[in-house]
């Protein structure tokens, strides 16, 4: 017995052509079906828990997109992604590939130079054209950036780039890294840091040795260990520990991550759990088994923690969009909207003390009654009436939460509206979260025009994530790319996995 929740435009996995699609429940779980004329029929879990799915429905917000967007349509969505008029939300995390280059070759990656037989690295100027570009959105202009790849610490220059970045005006600025370089210097953990980039986003798959193996092809842990031993010496106070999820090999181990990040709070700042997205041609059974969704990771966060962060402690990403209009409404300027698909990731913020345990910050106060509030005093704000909007948001927040924690930790971004305030409050707490990237299979438009992280790339498009790795990615690389051998000739003969 199936129930119908909506229809909706996917891609056929084989040969990418725009086909409608039905997302239904059965059996409790949520599955998108698609039939292209050529290729035939695909089948796919798209969210593991009907019942989560609908709750996560409750708190979607749509965006307002771009008043400037770089590209017409033309060909329809997804194939004038840049972003088109029809794209819903502006960026909320930009991202920039320094390289395809890396000193890895890991089983689930197929990017990197040595996999796809050339070379993609953009030059300083044209990363510092794109960077312009991103600050250049409207109406917000980006503020967070990350330099990923490959791997970028094998570019020479990779500080020199951060320090660009932050003279263009980011505030947030993060480095994807794999951590191998960092493992092996703290001089280079203090140059990063004194370049302006405010964290490091750690590809950490889990705290023992298998995941790695079958994940990365070699034992990585202690290169982690060392890693963020070399950042705190550095002085760092901000890693994202960022494993990528896979059945049967590290779902078993997301208490033990969370218990790893609550031991390092002097210097983990979140765990952001990717569930590994399936790429090339599999059939459905074995895509059922390897198949995992942001239910199935928080229901097993619930289970390895022993309850102590539940599934509905988390919620959706636009869950927070009320709070941004509010406080931007308040100070009268605009602020970055999380108004990401509902299904396209889930958070809680978990409160660590000083005996070294904690509790999600839903255990205290209502956080759905105090986002309300912020719903309420943005429509009241919008209506003229600012005194009376001011006065509803300090007494439902004292109502709806613990009076020390509004003390403690809103009370200084409510006055403030600042990045400083915002940021010291991420040092207080450590957010879990999750997002999980589409793949041909589960591929839905509405979410591919609701994305909030958005790829820069030479030639003045920004690609929203999925979109960029599902179907754009090799044709933007190929266009600016090198061959192996000529970029081994520009560089004195230097192997690709070496630092250049």
């Amino acid at each position: 017995m199936t129930r119908p929740i909506k229809n909706t435009d996917s891609i056929c996995p084989e040969c990418h052509k725009v086909i409608p699609a039905r997302i239904f429940e059965e059996g409790g779980v949520v599955y998108i079906d698609k039939e292209c004329s050529e290729h035939g029929r695909s089948k796919d879990v798209y969210w593991g828990d009907y019942d989560l799915y609908v709750r996560a429905t409750k708190f979607s917000h749509e965006g307002t997109g771009f008043e400037n967007p770089r590209t017409k349509t033309v060909k329809d969505c997804p194939f004038d992604c840049g972003p088109c008029p029809q794209h819903k939300s502006h960026t909320v995390l930009s991202i920039i590939d320094v390289t395809n280059r890396c000193n890895l070759s890991c089983p689930v990656c197929f990017a990197f130079a040595g996999a796809v037989g050339y070379v993609y690295e953009p030059t300083y100027e044209q990363i510092g054209e794109m960077l312009d570009n991103l600050r250049n959105n409207r109406p917000v202009p980006a503020n967070a950036i990350q330099f990923s790849g490959g791997e970028p610490t094998l570019r020479k220059d990779l500080p020199e780039i951060v320090k660009m970045a932050k003279a263009k005006g980011f505030r947030h600025i993060e480095v994807n890294t794999n951590g191998i370089r960092l493992a092996k210097s703290v001089d280079y953990c203090r140059e990063l840091k004194k370049a302006g980039a405010s964290t490091i986003y750690l590809q950490f798959d889990g705290v023992t040795e298998r995941p790695y193996r079958v994940l990365r092809g070699a034992n990585l842990l202690p290169t982690k260990l060392k890693a963020i031993e070399n950042l705190r010496k550095a002085g760092w106070r901000s890693i994202v520990l960022v494993p990528t999820l896979a059945k049967g090999v590290n779902d078993d181990q997301l208490g033990a991550l969370v218990d790893f990040a609550v031991k390092n709070r002097d210097i983990v700042r979140s765990l952001n759990i990717q569930p590994v997205s399936i790429t090339g041609r599999i059939d459905y059974e074995k895509r059922k088994e390897m198949r995992i969704t942001i239910p199935d990771c928080v229901k097993l966060i619930e289970n390895q923690t022993k309850g102590k962060i539940k599934r509905t402690d988390f919620y959706t990403v636009p869950f927070v969009v009320p709070m941004a209009q509010a406080i931007g409404a308040l100070r009268r300027r605009g602020y970055v909207e999380f108004t990401a698909h509902p299904h396209c990731g889930t958070a809680t913020y978990i409160v660590p003390d000083e005996k070294g345990d904690y509790k999600p910050i839903t255990r205290y106060g209502d956080v759905e009654e105090l986002f309300g509030a912020f719903g309420k005093v943005y429509e009241q704000i919008k209506a003229g009436k600012r005194r009376r909007a001011q006065l509803t948001l300090f007494v439902k927040a004292l109502r709806s939460v613990k009076f020390e924690f509004v003390r403690k930790h809103l009370l200084p971004i409510i006055a403030k509206g600042d990045y400083k305030s915002l940021s010291e409050l991420h040092h207080r707490l450590i957010m879990i979260g999750m997002m999980h990237f589409m793949d041909p299979y589960n591929f839905d438009l509405e979410r591919a025009q609701q994305c909030v992280i958005h790829y820069a790339v030479p030639d003045g498009r920004i690609i929203s994530f999925c979109t960029m790795n599902t179907l754009h990615r090799g044709e933007v690389e190929k266009k600016f790319a090198i061959s192996p051998e000529q970029w081994r000739k520009e560089h004195g003969g230097a192997s690709l996995r070496t630092v250049a």
